[in-house]
């Protein structure tokens, strides 16, 4: 990935229009395994919560065993709820392709493989698919990946996952999947983006 070519894209552009009196809106994303999702934005400025869940199949089928099965439609994924005061949605956008993941894996993120570990986006507004939409094209046109974007925006609802799996790299920061995998996409937020770090 050419890095230096992110500062072309203008996030002032894509901030979604959010109403006066709201103080928090919610993002759905998912890229690989929730756990390194929601340990880098639970670190980012302005983000209050995020939850690990699962997006895009049927409320029966949002268990850990049955999403594994790769026959329910499900992609692992956060919920993040933020302050578009502090943090806009173009900034999360940011955020999720530059360092969360790898938006050109396509149905796998690292060592996971299968459709629930899919590159995709769940707007919760037409707002957040305008924004979306946009952010991809813009990507597109940067050539800032040598491979195709593989992230897709879809529909669908979002379902809490097992508690286990609640902030699991907080509660196991020397589980080897979190030391190999997710630590040093934490390392990348808080260097890449100081301005949008918290402890």
């Amino acid at each position: 990935m050419k890095s230096f070519l992110f500062p072309t894209l203008a996030l002032g552009a894509l901030t979604v229009a959010t109403p006066a009196s709201a103080q928090t809106d919610v993002a759905v994303l998912a890229g690989g395994c929730f756990w390194g999702m929601e340990a880098v934005f639970e670190h980012v400025r302005g983000v209050q919560d995020v939850v690990s869940g699962y997006a895009g199949g049927r409320a029966s089928d949002a268990t850990y065993d049955k999403v594994s099965s790769e026959r329910t439609g499900h992609a692992e994924a956060v919920r993040i709820t933020y302050d578009p005061s502090q943090i806009s949605y173009g900034q999360l956008l940011q955020i999720y392709f530059t360092v969360a993941h790898d938006p050109t894996q396509l149905n796998r993120q690292g060592p996971d493989t299968g459709r629930s570990y899919r590159s995709a986006i769940f707007p919760q507004s037409p707002g957040q698919e305008r924004a979306a939409a946009v952010f991809i094209q813009k990507l597109k046109q940067t050539g800032a990946y040598k491979r195709p974007i593989a992230t897709r925006i879809e529909s669908g609802r979002f379902f809490r996952a097992e508690s286990e799996h609640q902030d699991f790299a907080r509660r196991n920061p020397m589980h080897p999947y979190i030391v190999v995998h997710d630590r040093p996409k934490v390392a990348s937020l808080r260097k890449r983006y100081p301005n949008l770090w918290k402890a």
